[in-house]
């Protein structure tokens, strides 16, 4: 589950920083929410969550930036082992359009739930101008 989660996340970091405009800080802020995901897992599996993220994101970096080591994005991590792997020569090929689809749907989701709050705030706030 880890590769093809940290792949787009690493690409929407990179390409927030890389971005000159407002839209930059949303970027980078939705990217490094999905970071969430590797560090719960290694922590879960009772493992050195820092390093391991560090490294990985060390490697999605380099793939990102350097022609030649593209093969770097396919790094994922191994929990059982508490290390950092390449996960197709492991094996581990991922359903990439299934897990596209439930970000699109949590992420609309939590839109929809900061709306409904900004809504509730503001019939609030306008209920509290007639009281005075």
């Amino acid at each position: 589950m880890t590769q093809l989660v940290y792949s787009p996340c690493f690409q929407w970091i990179y390409h927030g920083k890389m971005n000159g405009s407002r839209e930059q800080l949303a970027i980078a802020e939705f990217a490094e929410s999905l970071l969430i995901i590797p560090k719960v897992l290694a922590v879960n599996a009772a493992k050195d969550a820092t390093d391991l993220v560090a490294k990985l994101r060390a490697y999605h970096t380099i793939a990102q930036t350097q022609a030649d080591k593209k093969h770097l994005s396919s790094m994922g991590l191994d929990l059982l082992k508490g290390t950092v792997r390449n996960n197709l020569e492991a094996g581990v090929i991922e359903p990439a359009m299934s897990k596209v689809k439930i970000i699109q749907f949590a992420t609309e989701a939590a839109i929809t739930i900061l709306r409904i709050d900004d809504m509730i705030r503001l019939v609030k706030d306008e209920g509290q101008g007639d009281q005075d």
